[in-house]
């Protein structure tokens, strides 16, 4: 499953760039994070409920930072594992472009992959959910 998308962000590149690099904001801009602590400089462990249909489960699982070139990009990924309902993995590239000295657009390209339970719901029930999501993200995003 793959995803495209860009927000606007009422802040400074340099202001989005600090936030993305907290984990209290990361964790907010995760639906259905329970908990995302710092393990290693780029390397958090996380906590994720993902409901899809009448599947429900929760995920633990890693979520590395890697290829940064600050202020302007870097690629996020993870993989956990759900027990039963299956397993997810897959990354995103976040990439911050300004607008204007307050306004920054946040373009990222996600690239996700489940196996188990929640694939045997079929792409459509998850490509449906992850566009309802899609569509409230700016929800998501913290307040700047």
């Amino acid at each position: 499953m793959q995803m495209n998308d860009s927000q606007r962000i009422p802040a400074s590149r340099e202001q989005v760039w600090a936030a993305l690099n907290d984990p209290a904001v990361l964790k907010q801009c995760i639906p259905g994070c329970q908990s995302l602590e710092v393990t290693a400089p780029n390397e958090m462990t996380a906590t994720v409920v993902f409901k899809v249909g009448p599947v429900k489960a929760t995920f633990s699982g890693k979520v590395t930072l890697s290829d940064f070139d600050p202020p302007n990009s870097y690629r996020i990924s993870g993989e956990g594992s759900g027990g039963v309902a299956g397993f997810a993995k897959g990354g995103a590239v976040v990439r911050l472009e300004s607008e204007s000295a307050d306004v920054t657009v946040l373009h990222y390209e996600v690239d996700a992959q489940i196996g188990g339970k929640l694939a045997q719901l079929g792409a459509r029930l998850i490509n449906s959910t992850a566009t309802t999501w899609r569509g409230s993200s700016s929800s998501h995003l913290p307040t700047w």
